[in-house]
């Protein structure tokens, strides 16, 4: 039986007296791709910064391999925070910073890796993205894609059991969209870590999600659960049947769960 490494049970969120969500519970195994979906506005945002510990629940628990982060003290939520990556909308690369350092970063703050050690880790997975020849770059030098594909990087590189990826397809052209999802499943199926993806991209959701939750931000709870693909074909709730039916799914990577050999080398050519 797969384990268990995210526990959501029950949250609420609320901005002061704004409710938000209530309701919220699912898990999330290791080796599962997981999708947060939902319209505009209906929480997606706030439900992930619950869950990386940027905003507090007003109700509800979160638990990573069964410890609850916002009962924890600071120290325990240091420790837990080590046990996921996180790959943010805009990357948010360290600007000051080349790719080395900014994929090294993690590794000096959560391992106990000499320098030497820590770059031949960054290497590695900058090579598994297909960045290495760009290692010495400046974030300022490279194209959106590339960005994205480096943000990854550094989000894998101290090998947590669990990434949070923030609308990675955001601002890419459909071409590296696709690209971004085969090096996704690729990313998965390498280092088996369970990955929850919060997007409102259709084709990259009915392609390469295994589960997911979907909020609704009218009745302010989730009204969905299961893979995308599923909810597609079988959901009669209108919300989710308007969000998943408003065009008909693209041609995008291997299903969930295949294993793929496809180079994922290049979601563009080089740098812009």
């Amino acid at each position: 039986m797969a384990a268990t490494l995210l526990d959501v049970q029950g949250l609420e969120i609320r901005y002061g007296d704004r409710l938000v969500q209530r309701g919220v519970s699912f898990g999330v195994e290791r080796g599962t791709i997981f999708a947060v979906m939902g319209g505009s506005g209906c929480g997606k945002s706030s439900l992930l910064k619950c869950l990386i510990g940027l905003l507090e629940p007003a109700a509800g628990h979160v638990l990573y391999d069964g410890v609850d982060y916002w009962a924890s003290d600071e120290a325990a939520r240091n420790r837990l925070r080590a046990g996921f990556g996180m790959l943010f909308q805009s990357a948010a690369l360290w600007s000051s910073m080349s790719l080395m350092e900014n994929v090294c970063l993690p590794l000096e703050l959560h391992t106990r890796l000499d320098a030497a050690q820590r770059e031949h880790r960054a290497r590695e997975v900058l090579g598994w993205v297909g960045l290495a020849e760009f290692a010495a770059y400046m974030p300022a030098d490279l194209s959106g894609g590339m960005k994205k594909r480096a943000g990854l990087a550094r989000a894998i590189a101290a090998e947590a059991p669990l990434l949070y990826l923030d609308e990675p397809s955001a601002g890419l052209d459909p071409v590296s969209s696709l690209r971004l999802d085969e090096l996704i499943v690729s990313l998965r199926d390498r280092t088996g870590a369970a990955i929850v993806l919060v997007s409102h991209e259709l084709p990259s959701l009915l392609a390469i999600c295994d589960d997911g939750i979907f909020l609704d931000g009218d009745s302010h709870a989730p009204v969905a659960r299961g893979a995308p693909r599923t909810l597609y074909e079988e959901s009669s709730h209108p919300v989710v049947r308007a969000f998943l039916h408003r065009e008909e799914p693209l041609t995008r990577p291997a299903p969930a769960r295949a294993r793929t050999e496809r180079a994922s080398s290049a979601v563009d050519e080089g740098p812009s």
